[in-house]
């Protein structure tokens, strides 16, 4: 199996003004795309070579696992972000922050 760089699920630029075009074509597509041909490289012709990526990183120590754990943490990363996203929390964490702070508008001040 070879690891591949998955696909952001928003345009190059739909970030725009937090990130911008330029930022995203180099850490996604060059950094997180080094770590990408890292992993596969380290473990192309080893028995690790069929191995998804969450059995590397809970198997495997030193560049297999660093290599490994970075394209997850990346993907991670990249799917926590989406354009017009953000906003007051809802749920749990609302009344958490609520609760300590009065209301979002004063957590935000405070933090």
């Amino acid at each position: 199996m070879s690891f591949e760089l998955p696909k952001l699920p928003y345009a190059l630029d739909a970030l725009e003004p937090h990130i911008s075009k330029e930022t995203l074509e180099y850490h996604y597509g060059k950094h997180h795309q080094t770590y990408v041909t890292n992993l596969n490289n380290l473990v192309k012709g080893t028995d690790l070579e069929n191995k998804s990526l969450e059995e590397l990183i809970k198997t495997t120590e030193g560049g297999i696992f660093n290599n490994a754990a970075q394209v997850w943490n990346h993907t991670f990363y990249w799917n926590c972000l989406a354009p017009n996203a953000g906003g007051a929390p809802t749920g749990k964490i609302a009344e958490a922050i609520n609760k300590a702070f009065g209301s979002f508008e004063e957590f935000k001040k405070t933090i």
